[in-house]
């Protein structure tokens, strides 16, 4: 397979005809080589307009939804992102292509470790990555310009809404296990706006305020 010409043919079919008009979001993911993201049997199918399998029950999110949530993400370039569900690092690559600095948790230690291992490899330098239990967020470093949780939560995290800087936009899937919803949400001083976005179905978050956690009551 032409890794570059699957590329491109990703950006354009999947990405600028299905509505993202994000430039930057659609050059970041042209210059991305998401075949270096999966396993090696997989490869051929890393273009595909679909999410793919890693390790401990894990995913690759679908094109789409990675260009979709960056884009909600709303980014110029001076940005400091934290993400939260790194999985194999790639989300948090299209994130370096997009800001000055990305904060990246994965809790599932071996993905972590392989995670950075990629992106240094790459040549990505910008980024922080670290393996504990995300849903708490990662205060020493905040606040954040941006916040996107590539995993489903019953309910917002509520200490991510006050790690965002004022004017900061948090992206996350949220309801069901089977059946969520993107919800960016923007913070003014104290007030939070939100703004319901494109129906998804991610892999599970764990942890404090994920599923089998402490936090708010779940469905």
């Amino acid at each position: 397979m032409n890794f570059d010409d699957a590329r491109r043919r990703m950006v354009d079919e999947q990405l600028a005809a299905r509505g993202i008009t994000d430039a930057r979001v659609l050059a970041a993911m042209g210059r991305v080589p998401r075949h270096r993201f999966v396993a090696e049997r997989l490869k051929d199918e890393a273009y595909g307009d679909h999410p793919l399998p890693l390790v401990h029950g894990q995913t690759l999110s679908q094109p789409y939804m990675v260009a979709r949530m960056s884009e909600l993400c709303e980014l110029t370039g001076t940005e400091r992102v934290l993400e939260i569900g790194a999985g194999s690092g790639y989300q948090t690559a299209v994130l370096c292509e997009l800001c000055a600095q990305v904060y990246a948790v994965e809790i599932v230690r071996e993905l972590c470790e392989a995670a950075r291992a990629r992106l240094t490899a790459l040549g990505y330098h910008d980024f922080a990555l670290e393996g504990f239990d995300g849903s708490n967020g990662w205060p020493e470093h905040a606040p954040y310009d941006a916040i996107l949780v590539a995993a489903g939560a019953p309910a917002v995290p509520p200490l991510l809404l006050y790690q965002l800087a004022d004017h900061g936009r948090l992206v996350v899937p949220v309801g069901t296990r089977g059946d969520q919803r993107l919800q960016c949400i923007r913070r003014k001083g104290d007030q939070f706006d939100t703004l319901w976005d494109t129906p998804c179905r991610f892999v599970d978050l764990v942890g404090r305020y994920g599923w089998g956690g402490e936090g708010p009551a779940q469905a």
